[in-house]
This record gives structure tokens, C-alpha cells and sequence, in this order.
């Protein structure tokens, strides 16, 4: 088993990305309002129009437009030029309406939730061309932005395991090597040196116990040797007694074949997720489910702390999490609950599912 995780865990390829930074919020100084195209290409149009009636009107001889019927004509000419100005402002509109859902998409457009299109519409003209560049566009963004965050995450998890060998093997060591002499220092001690001598063996042991839970929470080896739903009850057990916090669990055992990275997104989410619970939430109890229907992977970590109010949404963490959904297509959600609390949810398809 533990061989075969290790194998997947080389044949992971996954690009050194740099985290997006916050979009910087817009100020109003910094934006310069202007008029939309639509109304500008329309004003022209009236311009022009209203301009060649004028002329119209003030060429032509006095017996076209005679004394007596002047008025009349005048004011037929005039409802004239205002109905065809209407027609033109509502092909003008429907004309440009692809370009407005494209300046909106562009706005709120985030690759981190892919899937936003422009609606493609059957019209040979510059405006749906421009539209369909730019959804071919975000086709390539999204792949490229999916591959180097694989590459990425790779290259943190090989980090990961590097860090926790090293913690394992040097610095373990190190500190039991420590305990050892400190407990053969402390028999040959006179008696006055003892009980310091033992308050030294406990900070060294306690820092043990430390590099012990950091180097498994790089590195979990639960999830390489037992499978993914073992590791979360054991990363559900270790946070509940680290945090003296009830952390309820509720995971289906016959989960479905799922590859490496797959395991390794849903292990990392809970993780990240349970760590925001213990830190920022000031919560009594979590819940921690994982089960499956209808061809999807469903991971839901709850909270009864105090919601998202004084967080941030978009943390670095937050981040992590998304680039890690991203990376096997899955869909992150966190949202407040109605009760109290706070939900984080991951949808994950599982190939082969009906």
C-alpha cells in the first residue's frame, strides 16, 4: 500500500505557481466614468440625422414645403426622424448587447471559478466574434491555470514530505538523544539539580510531542498507508484533542476508487477547513462528512462558531483551497449557515460514477 502511494505521489507533475493576488478594490477616483458606446454610436446617428433634416428643411425652395402645409409637413417630417431614431437606438442595443455582458463578465470573471462564458449567439458580426475570442480565451487560461497549479501543489507537497522527514529524522532524533542524556544527567545529579533537570526533560519533550503533530500534519501518513477515510478520522481525533473541541464524524467506508491527487485534495481541504475551525471560529463542536451519490464526492466540514463576520473570505488559505478544487475539478463553496456557524462543501466528480 505504502508503496503504491509513494508511486503516485512521483507520478503527481504538478508547476511552481505564485498565489493571485487580492484584486485591488476600485476607487472612485481611479475610475473615469464615461458614456457607454451604445449611446455614443446613437448620438452620432441622431446627430447626423437630425442634421440632414435641418438641411432639408432649410434648402428645399418655399413652393415644396408651401406657406399653408408647412406646419403639417414639418411636424410629420419630425415624428418621422423620432420613430426611426427609436428603431435605430433598439437595433443599436441589441446590436451591442453582446459587447455589455462581455465588459460584465470581463469585471467579475475569476479563474479560480471556471466554467463563465459569454453566451455565444448565431451572429456573423465583430461584436460575437470579440465574444468568442474572448471565451476561447478563458478556455486556455483555465487549462493553462489548472496545469501550473498542479505543478504547483506537486512541488508543495514534495516540499511537505521533504520538511517532515527532516523533522522525523534530524530533529526527533536530536531532541530523544536530548531526553536520554537529560534522564542520565539527572541520576547522577546531586538532589538540588534534579527537579530543574526534569523541568528541562519536560519543555524538550513537549517540543518532541510538537515536531511529532507538525511533521504529521505535513506529511500524513494515515492517508498513504490506511486510505483516505481512515485519515480522516484520525485528522478529525487529532484536531478534536488538540483543540478540546466535540469534532462529530460522519464518513462513508466504502468510498470509491479515487486517484492520488483526488485523495490528496480532499484530505488537504478537511484539513485546512478544521484548521480555520480551531483557530478563527471560536466554535464548541464541528462535524467533519464525507460520502458519495449521483456520480459526486460530497467532503462537508460544519461549525457552530462565530460565522465570517470580522474574517476574511479570501484568505491565503481560502486560496489554497480553491487552487487545490481547481486542480481536480471540484467545486469549493463556503457559505455562513442559517443557524450559526460556517459550512465548507466540495463537490468532487468521480470518473466512472453514474
Amino acid at each position: 500500500m505504502n508503496a503504491r502511494r509513494t508511486e503516485g505521489h512521483a507520478a503527481l507533475s504538478y508547476p511552481q505557481l505564485v498565489t493571485p493576488k487580492e484584486r485591488p478594490e476600485r476607487r472612485e477616483g481611479d475610475t473615469r466614468r464615461h458614456l457607454p458606446l451604445v449611446w455614443r454610436v446613437f448620438g452620432l446617428n441622431a446627430a447626423v440625422l437630425v442634421a440632414a433634416v435641418v438641411l432639408t428643411i432649410v434648402i428645399l425652395p418655399p413652393h415644396v414645403l408651401g406657406a399653408p402645409a408647412a406646419e403639417e409637413e414639418i411636424a410629420i417630417l419630425l415624428v418621422s426622424v423620432c420613430l426611426m431614431l427609436a428603431i435605430n437606438l433598439v437595433l443599436l442595443r441589441h446590436a451591442f448587447a453582446p459587447l455589455r455582458r462581455l465588459t460584465e463578465l470581463m469585471h467579475r470573471v475569476d479563474l479560480l471559478r471556471p466554467g463563465q462564458r459569454v453566451p455565444a449567439e448565431p451572429s456573423a458580426s465583430e461584436v460575437m466574434e470579440l465574444a468568442s475570442t474572448f471565451n476561447q480565451m478563458l478556455d486556455r487560461l483555465e487549462t493553462e491555470r489548472q496545469e501550473s497549479a498542479g505543478r504547483a501543489l506537486a512541488a508543495q507537497e514534495g516540499e511537505r514530505l521533504r520538511v517532515a522527514q527532516e523533522l522525523h529524522d534530524e530533529i526527533g532524533q536530536s531532541l530523544t538523544a536530548v531526553l536520554l542524556d537529560l534522564a542520565r544527567a539527572e541520576r547522577q545529579a546531586p538532589d538540588e539539580l534534579k527537579t530543574p533537570l526534569r523541568g528541562i526533560q519536560e519543555s524538550v519533550r513537549t517540543s518532541l510531542d510538537d515536531a511529532r503533530r507538525i511533521a504529521l500534519e505535513l506529511r500524513p501518513e494515515a492517508l498513504d498507508d490506511l486510505g483516505l477515510a481512515a485519515a480522516l478520522l484520525v485528522l478529525a481525533d487529532r484536531f478534536g484533542d488538540w483543540a478540546d473541541i466535540e469534532i462529530e464524524h460522519r464518513i462513508e467506508r466504502d468510498l470509491p476508487a479515487l486517484s492520488y491527487e483526488q485523495e490528496l485534495v480532499v484530505y488537504r481541504v478537511a484539513q485546512e477547513a478544521l484548521t480555520n475551525v480551531v483557530r478563527h471560529a471560536d466554535a464548541s463542536s464541528a462535524e467533519l462528512c464525507l460520502g458519495h451519490a449521483d456520480g459526486r464526492l460530497e467532503l462537508r466540514v460544519r461549525d457552530d462558531g462565530r460565522g465570517l463576520r470580522g474574517t476574511s473570505a479570501a484568505g491565503g488559505g481560502v486560496r489554497g483551497m480553491r487552487e487545490r478544487a481547481l486542480l481536480v475539478r471540484a467545486e469549493l463553496d463556503i457559505a455562513e449557515r442559517a443557524e450559526r456557524g460556517v459550512e465548507v462543501s466540495l463537490d468532487l466528480p468521480i470518473e466512472g460514477e453514474p
